[in-house]
Order: C-alpha cells, then structure tokens, then sequence
C-alpha cells in the first residue's frame, strides 16, 4: 500500500507542474491583473486528457489512503 501511495503521489506531482496555463492565470488575480481564470473555457486536447488524469490519480490517491486507514 505505501509504495502505491508513494507512486501514485509522484505522479500527482509531476502532472500538476504540466498543468501551468492555470496557475499562470491565478498568478494575476493576486498580482491585480486582469483575468480569465473564471470565464467559461473549454478544456480540449491534452488539457483535457492531463486534467482527467489528475482527478484519477487523486481519486486514487483517496480511495488508498481511506482503505488503508480501515486496513491498519
């Protein structure tokens, strides 16, 4: 189980550093720029794909951790 866990959260990591065109976005509502971050933009091609990933990974990384906690 802590090498699933181990694994799954690596890969948790690396996919979010790939998802940069949102945090780029967060970064000007903090500095006062104007942004797009909540307007209605449809995620398409590997955003979508890096985005689903990342919701499975999490997901996985829950349902681990919940497991885990009955199992010990």
């Amino acid at each position: 189980m802590k090498t699933a866990l181990l694994i799954i959260s690596i890969l948790l990591i690396v996919i979010v550093i790939l998802q940069s065109g949102k945090a780029e976005s967060a970064a000007q509502i903090i500095s006062g720029g104007s942004s797009d971050l909540f307007t209605k933009r449809k995620e398409r091609g590997s955003e979508l794909v890096i985005s689903r990933i990342t919701f499975l990974l999490g997901m996985a990384f829950f349902l681990i951790c919940l497991i885990s906690t009955f199992i010990s």
